[in-house]
């Protein structure tokens, strides 16, 4: 098969397109036929992106863990999963992604991809509106009426973080870049943030739930957003529990995790016509290298995909 991979650690410079062993299902695993593949910017950065989970060096490697495509083969014990069923899902960090023709992933780890969506649309799903799911729904515990406060309302994960808290019934506030109010307000932000003309901190206040997913100052300022007892989720590094308490809210950390269910009520989202998906922009996978470089400038709202087939 051909595929996109790095024998050494580095950035994009490392990727080469090439010929690689196709991959044979293992128990509990299924081998997809890749029809496409989301990149993550910074994946080539995480330590799990080049080693196993016992820490040994798996190079060469294949990145991109967000995969819509058809199952080829099935793996011993697998039930629910048969040759021919169109699936997505996350693959998990510390294994080969999907820029490839092929990729073996646990069955658990996939859905059934969202009828009304095509393999590229439900490719820019699995990692940033998982993330965005659990985030709001396991960590936070979202309820109905509450006030959401999502950093980066045109990112990767901010995109599907403002559509789901507004499905689930929250008043949403949003921050971004002027250019993108307009999308942003699309997608279900009442409110909307121009993080270039107004400090977030200054004009906002008693919010039940931060959505951070920029980090840094931003997660700084955050806290003092918060009513007490509120929840801030952050997805760059820990936060500071002394400073959280200090300002008698909740601040959670956590990396997202590949999980059928969730993947399967993000579908029925779609095909209920309620959620989004979100395409920034599509590369073939021969092109794979200039999908991660194209990271370095302005891009447009959502996720960048690889197309395989």
């Amino acid at each position: 098969m051909m595929a996109l991979r790095a024998h050494a650690r580095g950035g994009a410079e490392e990727l080469v397109y090439e010929k690689a062993p196709r991959p044979v299902p293992g128990p509990g695993e299924v081998l997809v036929a890749v029809h496409a593949a989301a990149i993550t910017f910074a994946e080539l950065t995480w330590e799990q992106s080049w080693t196993t989970r016992n820490g040994a060096d798996r190079t060469p490697m294949i990145p991109s863990h967000e995969v819509s495509g058809v199952v080829a083969a099935v793996g011993a014990g697998v039930d629910g999963m048969a040759v021919g069923d169109e699936v997505f899902g996350l693959i998990d960090f510390d294994r080969d992604g999907a820029a490839a023709d092929y990729v073996a992933v646990p069955a658990a780890d996939l859905g059934a991809k969202p009828a009304r969506a095509s393999h590229v649309e439900a490719a820019a799903l699995p990692l940033a509106a998982l993330t965005a799911w659990q985030a709001l729904v396991d960590h936070a515990g979202l309820r109905p009426g509450e006030r959401v406060l999502v950093h980066g309302g045109a990112g990767g994960v901010g995109v599907y973080g403002v559509q789901l808290a507004a499905i689930l019934g929250a008043h949403v506030t949003a921050t971004d870049l002027p250019a993108h109010e307009r999308f942003v307000r699309e997608l279900g932000a009442e409110t909307f943030i121009d993080v270039t003309a107004t400090a977030f901190d200054e004009v906002t206040a008693d919010v039940d739930v931060v959505l951070d997913t920029v980090g840094g100052s931003t997660l700084d300022r955050s806290y003092r957003v918060l009513r007490p007892g509120g929840r801030l989720v952050t997805l760059g590094a820990p936060p500071s529990a002394e400073v959280a308490d200090g300002y008698g809210v909740r601040a959670i950390f956590f990396v997202v995790r590949p999980d059928r269910t969730e993947l399967n009520r993000l579908a029925a989202l779609v095909d209920d016509g309620r959620l989004r998906p979100v395409v920034a922009r599509t590369y073939p996978l021969a092109q794979g290298r200039e999908a991660f470089e194209s990271g370095r400038g302005p891009r447009p709202p959502g996720k960048t995909v690889l197309v395989v087939r």
